[in-house]
């Protein structure tokens, strides 16, 4: 994961911790005045339990009945004071700590693993005041409209039995991610789809815990050159390492020896280490072909899943109703 910000998200449960021990304090305080007999209890819970614990450390002749003797005593007292905070309109756990992550306890981590709270705390700091995250909201599959793509006839599949198609695909890679090796190219004429239906996948898949990174391919190119010039080894850590790279506009980024040679590098080296890729490109195939090196091409045809988008400049039909309302 991201190396850079892993301090920034620790300080973030640091505080979460805090902020609920001063409020459980608060209810602590406000029980003393309002409910004593269940502080008591409280109190006695924890004096028996103590008791029950050091019987590990003693020996006696009758352990075993003293153990049953308290054990039971604290499951009255527990029932006692849940009743009592029950009678009064409370949570049976108002006098304990409140977690805001019941996996993790609010520590980022199960285990040695980090939990999927901290991959979305991760989520929401990268993201956070970008255009990807004004996207996000943007763009959902609840305003994919398949009403836009046409039915003719003159096409096989048609743009809209084409687009349906290509829907299905991306519910099921969306539903079994976490199993997938799978890397997706979208390619087709502007206006028709790609960086939409990309941006649906995004919201899903971040919204489940997955770790997404879009970039532009000359917002990628850029990046690769602050990672080789500057070792940016915290970038390179995104880039790679993300659950899923999403490369927009493909082609559109100026094709030096540079650009060719490291975004060749970068991809292979992604599709070594299994990491997950969705490249979009308003290139045809052929197009593709004549400008990458024939590595990158390779790389593209063979390892990578092809949907190709079909039908009219969609953001020309918008447009044309939006007049059309206006009158």
């Amino acid at each position: 994961m991201i190396r850079g910000y892993h301090f920034l998200i620790m300080e973030e449960y640091e505080k979460i911790r805090q902020e609920e021990s001063n409020a459980l304090l608060e209810r602590k305080r406000w029980a003393e005045q309002n409910m004593p007999r269940v502080v008591d209890i409280e109190k006695k819970i924890a004096r028996l339990s103590l008791e029950l614990a050091m019987l590990n450390f003693k020996q006696k002749d009758n352990r075993e009945e003293t153990f049953e003797r308290l054990k039971s005593e604290i499951i009255e007292l527990r029932g006692e004071k849940m009743e009592a905070l029950v009678e009064r309109g409370l949570s049976p756990d108002y006098l304990s700590i409140q977690h805001r992550c019941s996996k993790c306890l609010d520590t980022g981590y199960v285990g040695a693993s980090k939990c999927n709270c901290y991959k979305q705390k991760l989520v929401n700091l990268y993201y956070k005041n970008s255009d990807f995250n004004d996207m996000i909201k943007k763009y959902s599959f609840k305003d994919f409209r398949l009403d836009l793509y046409s039915n003719s006839s003159s096409e096989d599949p048609s743009p809209r039995k084409n687009i349906e198609s290509i829907l299905e695909s991306v519910y099921n890679y969306i539903q079994n991610f976490e199993k997938t090796e799978e890397n997706l190219l979208f390619y087709g004429n502007p206006g028709v789809g790609k960086t939409f239906l990309s941006t649906c996948m995004a919201g899903e898949l971040l919204n489940k815990g997955w770790f997404v990174v879009y970039r532009t391919s000359d917002s990628l190119i850029q990046n690769l050159k602050d990672i080789k010039f500057n070792d940016n080894d915290e970038l390179m850590d995104v880039l790679m390492n993300c659950d899923l790279l999403i490369i927009d506009d493909l082609g559109t980024e100026l094709t030096t020896e540079f650009a060719k040679v490291e975004l060749f590098n970068f991809i292979n080296t992604k599709l070594l280490r299994k990491k997950k890729m969705l490249i979009s490109t308003n290139l045809t195939i052929d197009n593709l072909k004549s400008k990458y090196q024939e590595r990158i091409f390779s790389r593209l045809m063979g390892d990578f899943t092809l949907y190709k988008f079909s039908g009219d400049d969609l953001r020309i039909k918008i447009n044309a109703e939006k007049r059309r309302a206006l009158g």
